[in-house]
């Protein structure tokens, strides 16, 4: 981990992305798996896995002994991992299994799992994965002396908003290195670059907004609140708070699934509060830049979307 990877513009601190790779250091340094972080979640289906080379897969019937053990590795199901059962239904069919009791008679269907609204979804492959990947993406790693750190190959303003800036959000989604760290940075450095650019594009970012809130993950969804607050007030990029108005049925129902998640600790300290990891907060410091920053018909739009909202602004 070095400096100029870690530490935002100026040395204000840690950057976004800097933040996370901050956390999965920490996490993997007080675990007792010491293995790759997100490595279960690729076993389970929960990530997408990579290519087999930096060329791309290999034909089937020439795939390496040792790499096919590992791809042929058991998964565990959607319904284990995202949508568990319920413990009474699956009770229910294995008693049902063998014999039926006198009197009873055999399921017609089989037991339908309960999806959970807070249950975390699967992710796919990103489209900033395969752009980057074949070499599309006018960005780079710098490794230097002193470290790392995201170095643009073009100009930042003279680069086309409307075709690499959705692509940058749909990255969102990404939690291996070095892709989620450069769509995280490539991202705000649109975002604090883009000026009157950003607003054009607003409807382009909907739906990866939409797709990285879906998948119910902790981590995505801050890194998505922290983006969109960004986006928000971005310098130079006005009216970008009102045209997320008519898009707030796209973006909220998540948010009110997650809005009263807060750590009730009583009188113990915090400390995700320096860190900005609280989902609860987030979310209710994002909806505050919506209506302060959206308009007259922000607040009602935002109230009819998530009921348990109070106005921000004094009468």
């Amino acid at each position: 981990m070095t400096f100029q990877a870690l530490n935002g513009a100026g040395g204000r601190g840690p950057s976004a992305a800097g933040t996370l790779m901050l956390e999965d250091c920490t996490r993997k340094m007080f675990s007792e798996d010491k293995s790759e972080p997100y490595k279960k979640d690729k076993l389970r289906g929960m990530i997408p896995r990579g290519s087999h080379s930096c060329f791309g897969d290999f034909p089937p019937d020439h795939i390496p002994y040792g790499l096919k053990r590992i791809r042929s590795a058991p998964m565990l199901s959607k319904s284990m991992t995202s949508f568990p059962t319920s413990p009474l239904a699956s009770n229910k069919s294995l008693s049902m299994s063998g014999t039926f009791a006198l009197g009873s008679t055999p399921p017609s269907t089989p037991a339908i799992p309960k999806r959970q609204s807070t249950a975390r979804r699967p992710s796919t492959v990103t489209e900033f994965r395969r752009f980057y990947d074949r070499g599309d993406m006018p960005m780079q790693i710098f490794h230097g002396s002193v470290g790392g750190k995201l170095v643009w190959k073009v100009d930042i303003e003279k680069l086309d908003y409307h075709h690499y800036l959705p692509i940058l959000f749909d990255g969102l989604r990404e939690k291996e290195d070095p892709y989620r760290f450069m769509a995280v940075q490539g991202t705000h450095d649109m975002l604090e670059k883009g000026g009157p650019k950003i607003l054009p594009v607003v409807a382009q970012l909907i739906m990866p907004i939409k797709t990285a809130l879906n998948t119910r993950d902790m981590e995505t969804v801050m890194t998505v609140l922290k983006v969109m607050q960004a986006l928000v007030l971005a310098p130079g990029a006005d009216m970008v708070g009102e045209a997320l108005v008519p898009y707030y049925r796209q973006i909220l129902p998540v948010l009110n699934i997650f809005k009263n998640r807060n750590n009730n600790l009583g009188d113990s300290i915090d400390y995700s509060q320096r860190k900005r990891r609280n989902v609860g907060e987030l979310i209710h410091e994002t909806l505050e830049l919506f209506e302060t920053h959206g308009g007259p018909d922000a607040f009602i739009n935002i109230k009819y979307m998530i009921p348990t909202y109070e106005s921000c602004v004094h009468a």
